[in-house]
């Protein structure tokens, strides 16, 4: 099969709680230990944050989303992302063609720059980025503990778009 891309549907929240609550067990991508139900995916919806989702076929093989970076309406066009993909579909490209996907849809629904944080140790998620082109701008120390153990994270951004300064 072939990898596609395409918008996160009402459909897709089952596959997508999944996927995200294998990276919630794989203790590799997310300070966040409470799994995920469909219908908390489906609230993402509801927003203004965009969100896609990777198939080969018609199954959801990985997605990527953005949420709320700050409320402060000075940083309404910036929003965080994450992306996830399922354990036995790692090291096909879905992580890259995800992020590529989610780039073109924020920058279409107007952000001018995503950011997150990684674990220091998730080397894959930072080549990743890196080839889509996030760069690394520091790394918090201690940034919070999983499991009792405090993590270190590097922050990661990339801006969209053009810029004027007229």
């Amino acid at each position: 099969m072939t990898l596609t891309i395409r918008p996160m549907e009402l459909a897709d929240c089952k596959a997508v709680a999944r996927i995200y609550n294998e990276g919630i067990d794989d203790r590799i991508a997310t300070f966040e230990t409470r799994h995920r139900t469909p219908a908390d995916i489906a609230s993402w919806l509801e927003t203004r944050y965009p969100v896609v989702v990777v198939t080969d076929g018609r199954r959801v093989v990985a997605f990527a989303a953005t949420s709320t970076y700050r409320p402060r309406g000075c940083y309404d066009g910036i929003a965080e992302f994450s992306v996830y993909v399922a354990r036995d579909e790692r090291g096909r490209g879905a992580g890259r063609l995800a992020m590529e996907g989610l780039i073109e849809a924020a920058e279409r629904a107007g952000f001018w720059k995503l950011v997150s944080r990684v674990f220091t140790e998730n080397t894959a998620s930072l080549n990743l980025l890196k080839r889509v082109g996030f760069r690394e701008v520091g790394v918090y120390e201690k940034h919070a503990k999983l499991d009792g153990r405090w993590r270190d994270v590097v922050i990661v951004e990339r801006l969209l778009g053009s810029f004027d300064d007229d």
